[in-house]
């Protein structure tokens, strides 16, 4: 297995962040993002934190796995839950426990803050390897089912 870290993504990592959430997108829902939408949406979490943040998993100096994570406001808990979004790890990396090594570090990033009070995520129902994996990790399917309007 390849050695990899993760870090905290940087600006420079624009490009990268952009290709991974457009196949991301391509791979699990069939949707073609506009490019320019995307890479303004990427950057804007880059340069304004209160958004979120973007982790990722570098090997050899290329970007290999990321992942965002989001924040929601809980009035019931007085804490923070942490959305964990744009899960993609390149296809020729996958199976190295790259998402694993990710997962545990925003845990780790969370248990440091201090006001986080857990973490959520949304997957396609038939995106079963996905699930899987994250029921590994200790992940549950929670009762919420999930609804949307446009603004």
């Amino acid at each position: 297995m390849n050695q990899y870290t993760l870090r905290l993504a940087r600006s420079n990592d624009l490009e990268a962040l952009t290709e991974f959430n457009q196949a991301m997108a391509l791979e699990t829902e069939g949707k073609q993002l506009d490019t320019q939408t995307l890479r303004s949406g990427v950057a804007g979490m880059l340069n304004q934190p209160h958004f979120g943040f973007y982790l990722v998993a570098e090997q050899e100096g290329e970007i290999v796995g990321s992942l965002a994570v989001t924040f929601e406001w809980s009035d019931w808990r007085n804490k923070l839950f942490w959305w964990i979004q744009s899960v993609y790890v390149r296809p020729q990396s996958r199976r190295q426990g790259i998402y694993s090594a990710l997962y545990t570090r925003v845990r780790e990033m969370a248990l440091e803050q201090g006001n986080v009070c857990g973490f959520r995520l949304y997957v396609e129902k038939e995106n079963e390897i996905a699930q899987a994996t994250y029921q590994k990790l200790g992940m549950q399917e929670c009762q919420y089912f999930m609804f949307e309007s446009k603004a």
